[in-house]
């Protein structure tokens, strides 16, 4: 989900505790300002922080003047083979090519499963908000294909689109029949996407302030936590106990628009009847059935039609 998403699930989730919004009403926001926080903290840490610290054993950056989709294709193999020889994580770094200020240069990565091989393909020039400039087209540049040592054991999609900012990293497990798990970007949504983490945060916010306030912080980050377990990559619910992160339930994607709209509405929606609830009178004009039918079904629906559909992202 995105960070205005997780903001707002935060939010939301502070609103459900009634001691919060008697606070809020009374002018004092701590509450609401801790869930916002801790709505977003997950993913702060794990971009501002954790991947600066995450070593990379085999870099690959491609050339902008030389472009190579078969030297890319050899990397990986590489990965594959050192870590099916070593019995250890091989962790490979997918560097972006920039181009210019606002110019990028596609690839793609897949993996394919069946052939036990991957293969990497130039895509179009694109300009930092991923859309295609046509007038840069580039001239055309073959394909690469390497066949892989291993068979391969996929958690993620099998197609990796790269192409602006900075690069994905994958750790190359091997596993005990012999496979090798291709796991994409692992310093993400590891110890940071922990209900166990939580729960010290919370400790640490009923301490701090009270027992709302920690009640507020856990209900909040855990709140981020499992709405991230929707999609494909998964989370380590329950780091430092466990080590890796549990399979996504794949239901939807980080990058989808509806999914991120349809978050947001209904947290908004869960603010306003919470609200609602705090008055005398408030809750009293709202019909349930036609609340959700007419504020949550209707828009939710129309977006679903009007919506284009979503691009191949990674």
């Amino acid at each position: 989900m995105k960070g205005i998403t997780h903001f707002a699930i935060g939010l939301a989730a502070a609103s459900c505790f009634p001691g919060a919004v008697r606070a809020g009403s009374a002018g004092d926001p701590l509450y609401f300002i801790l869930a916002g926080i801790c709505g977003v903290l997950p993913d702060t840490l794990d971009f501002k922080f954790t991947k600066f610290f995450y070593k990379s054993d085999i870099l690959v950056i491609p050339d902008p003047l030389r472009p190579d989709a078969q030297q890319i294709a050899d990397a990986v193999s590489l990965a594959v083979s050192r870590a099916l020889a070593t019995g250890r994580p091989v962790n490979l770094k997918l560097s972006t090519i920039q181009l210019a200020a606002d110019q990028w240069q596609r690839y793609l990565v897949a993996f394919d499963v069946p052939n036990r091989a991957v293969h990497v393909q130039y895509g179009p020039v694109v300009d930092t908000g991923g859309n295609p400039l046509p007038h840069l087209a580039p001239a055309s540049i073959p394909a690469g294909r390497a066949t892989l040592e291993a068979g391969l054991e996929l958690e993620y999609l099998a197609t990796t689109t790269i192409d602006i900012f900075d690069g994905p990293v994958f750790c190359f497990e091997p596993t005990p029949a012999g496979r090798v798990r291709p796991v994409f970007i692992p310093w993400h949504r590891s110890w940071t996407h922990s209900v166990v983490v939580a729960l010290l945060l919370a400790l640490c916010g009923a301490l701090a302030w009270d027992l709302l306030a920690g009640a507020v912080i856990f209900a909040a980050y855990a709140a981020h936590v499992l709405a991230d377990q929707a999609g494909y990559l998964g989370s380590n619910l329950f780091a430092p106990l466990t080590r890796r992160r549990a399979p996504g339930l794949k239901l939807t994607h980080a990058a989808w628009p509806l999914p991120n709209f349809v978050a947001v509405w209904l947290a908004l929606l869960l603010i306003f009847w919470n609200l609602a609830r705090a008055t005398t009178e408030g809750i009293g004009h709202l019909n349930p059935v036609r609340y959700l039918f007419l504020a949550a079904g209707l828009p939710v629906a129309t977006f679903m039609v009007l919506q284009k559909p979503p691009k191949d992202e990674s």
